[in-house]
């Protein structure tokens, strides 16, 4: 947060404008509801409001500018956040896919070793003219 310093300003209004302004963005209003708007702005700083938009309109332009800069920080840090949350979910439903395929995998090289198995019994053959050997089965991973 980027203080405004009015250090060097003799005019009343101006510094109490520039107070304002830091307690609105400090987001510790005293006068005002915080909204960070002109009205809200003359509120905080107990002037008219036509003292920001005639006497002193570079404050008000300093202000406004300031807000746009605020609310764009604000608005990318939630579309990053968004995009955060939903890269965590598709990595989520991606592992329980891969988990998935694992387990079927299994069961398929089960499935392929006893019919070959049986294969082998059939045509007169052992499991070991056949060369087959049992799979060892492979712990299950839990989620």
């Amino acid at each position: 947060m980027t203080a405004f310093p009015f250090d060097n300003e003799t005019d009343a209004v101006r510094r109490a404008i520039l107070a304002a302004m830091n307690r609105l963005f400090a987001g510790t209003p005293q006068r005002s509801n915080g909204r960070l708007n002109v009205s809200q702005l003359a509120i905080e700083a107990d002037v008219k409001r036509w003292h920001l938009t005639h006497q002193h309109p570079d404050l008000k332009d300093l202000f406004q500018a300031k807000t746009a800069e605020e609310e764009t920080k604000r608005a990318s840090h939630v579309r990053s956040s968004d995009a955060y949350e939903k890269l965590k979910k598709q990595h989520a439903d991606l592992q329980a896919h891969c988990r998935f395929l694992e387990e079927r995998l299994q069961i398929y090289a089960t499935t392929l070793n006893l019919l070959s198995l049986e294969h082998a019994a059939q045509s007169g053959r052992d499991a070991a003219a056949a060369k087959i050997r049992v799979l060892p089965r492979q712990p299950q991973h839990l989620p």
